[in-house]
C-alpha cells in the first residue's frame, strides 16, 4: 500500500514538536506502507526506512514557524496544497494521512483522486484559533468549524490523541467505528539523517549544580503551560527545601527573558536556570536526572505528549488537576495539585520529601504506562486502524 503523509509542520525541528508525525510515520512504514512524507521546508531530514521526505520551499526570509496557528502557516499551506495536487497527479496513492489542517484540502481532493483518508486530529482547529489568540472573528472560526465537521464526516479513519478530543470528534462522525484513539505515547530517539545534525547530550554545568535536587520542566513556553505558576510555586517550596533547584528546558529568547525577570523578582536568582532550546537526547537526560518532573499546564484539554514519557521515567511527576492531565493520570500515579501557587508548592515539597509515596507513585506510573501506552500497545492500535482501512 502506498501512502502520502501530509505534515504541515517544520519536520523535523524540536521547536515545532512534530514528534507525533515522526512516530506515526515510523510505525506505518514498519507495518509495510511505502510512504512519501510532504512537509514544510524548515527542519532536518530524519532516517525512516521506507519513507521519502518531500519539502515545499523554505522561505527562510519569513522566519521560523512557531507553535500554533499563524499567517506564516496559512501562507505555507497554500504551497503544501499545490505540492499535494502535483503528487496526487503523478502517483497512485492508496492512502493519504493528513495531519491537522492539511485535512481541509485533503478531503476536497479525495473524490477526485479516490484515495482513503486518515485525519490525524491533534486538536480542534477552531479551538486553536482562540487558544493561541490568533483571532476572535466568529466568521473565520465558524468556517474552520465547518471544514472540521466536513473532514470528520468524510474521512475513512479519524485518529485522536486523548479521550476528551475523542469525545469531541465521535458525535461529529457518521460512523464512530472509524474513530481510533491513539495517544502520542512513544518517545524513541529521533534518528536524524545527517551525522552533522546529531548533538550529543552534553549538559550545561550551570543546569545541574552540585548538591542541589532538580525540579525540571521541559517543553514549550506558551502561556497555557503555566510557567508563571510553576515559578511562583517553586519560590514558595524552596523556603522549605533550600537545596531545590528549578531547571526550565525550552523556550525562545523573548519568553525566557520575560520568565527570567519573573524568577528574579521572586528571589530565584541563582536557584533556577533556563537552558533555551536543546536536543531531544539532552532534554531527556535532564528529565531523567530530575528529582521531580513537572507539568504545570493551566488551560487546554489535549494531553501533553510528554506526560507518557514522564509516566515511564521513574521520576515522580507533579501536575495540575485539569482535564488535560486527569484524563490520563490520577493521584495514584502522580502528585496532582490544584492550579494555584500554594497547592503546587505543597505538591513539589511532598514529591521531594515523602519517600514512601514517591516510590508508590513511580511504580504505579510505570505499570500504567506498560499496560496502556507502551510501544507494543501503540503499534497494535496503528495495525488495527490500517487493517480496518485495508
Amino acid at each position: 500500500m502506498k501512502a502520502l503523509v501530509i505534515a504541515p509542520q517544520p519536520f523535523f525541528s524540536p521547536r515545532g514538536t512534530p514528534f507525533s508525525v515522526y512516530y506515526r510515520t515510523m510505525v506505518e512504514a514498519k507495518l509495510g506502507l511505502k510512504i512519501d512524507l510532504l512537509t514544510y521546508g524548515e527542519g532536518r531530514d530524519v532516517d525512516i526506512p521506507g519513507v521519502g521526505i518531500i519539502r515545499i520551499p523554505r522561505f527562510a526570509f519569513l522566519g521560523n514557524v512557531r507553535v500554533g496557528p499563524s499567517l506564516l502557516k496559512l501562507f505555507l499551506d497554500i504551497f503544501l496544497l499545490g505540492w499535494t495536487v502535483a503528487l496526487l497527479v503523478r502517483h497512485r496513492y492508496d492512502l493519504v494521512h493528513a495531519h491537522e489542517e492539511s485535512v481541509f484540502f485533503a478531503w476536497l481532493l479525495k473524490p477526485i483522486f479516490r484515495f482513503k483518508l486518515i485525519y490525524d486530529m491533534h486538536s480542534s482547529l477552531p479551538q486553536q484559533l482562540t487558544n493561541f489568540s490568533f483571532t476572535r472573528a466568529k466568521l473565520l472560526i465558524g468556517l474552520f468549524r465547518w471544514f472540521e465537521d466536513a473532514a470528520l464526516a468524510q474521512s475513512d479513519a479519524v485518529i485522536t490523541i486523548c479521550p476528551e478530543l475523542a469525545e469531541y470528534a465521535k458525535p461529529r462522525m457518521p460512523d464512530p467505528r472509524r474513530h481510533f484513539l491513539i495517544e502520542n505515547s512513544i518517545f524513541d530517539e529521533v534518528r536524524l539523517k545527517s551525522p552533522a545534525d546529531f548533538v550529543p547530550p552534553t549538559p550545561d554545568s550551570a543546569a545541574t549544580p552540585p548538591g542541589r535536587v532538580l525540579v525540571v520542566y521541559a517543553g514549550t513556553f506558551e502561556a497555557y503551560q503555566g510557567l508563571e505558576l510553576l515559578i511562583g510555586a517553586f519560590a514558595l517550596a524552596r523556603t522549605r527545601r533550600p537545596d531545590a533547584f528549578l531547571l526550565l528546558v525550552g523556550g525562545n529568547e523573548s519568553q525566557i527573558e520575560r520568565l527570567r525577570a519573573l524568577a528574579d523578582a521572586r528571589g530565584l536568582r541563582g536557584h533556577c536556570h533556563f537552558t533555551g532550546p536543546v536536543s531531544q537526547p539532552l532534554a531527556q537526560w535532564y528529565a531523567g536526572n530530575a528529582a521531580v518532573q513537572t507539568s504545570p499546564r493551566i488551560t487546554g484539554s489535549n494531553t501533553p505528549l510528554k506526560i507518557y514519557e514522564q509516566l515511564a521515567s521513574g521520576v515522580p511527576l507533579v501536575a495540575t488537576r485539569i482535564p488535560a492531565h486527569t484524563q490520563v493520570v490520577d493521584d495514584r500515579v502522580c502528585f496532582l495539585v490544584e492550579p494555584s501557587e500554594r497547592a503546587m508548592a505543597e505538591g513539589l515539597y511532598n514529591a521531594l520529601t515523602d519517600t514512601p509515596r514517591r516510590e508508590r507513585v513511580v511504580a504505579a506510573a510505570r505499570e500504567l504506562y506498560d499496560r496502556r501506552y507502551s510501544r507494543e500497545v501503540y503499534e497494535q492500535k496503528m495495525r488495527s486502524m490500517l487493517e480496518t482501512l485495508a
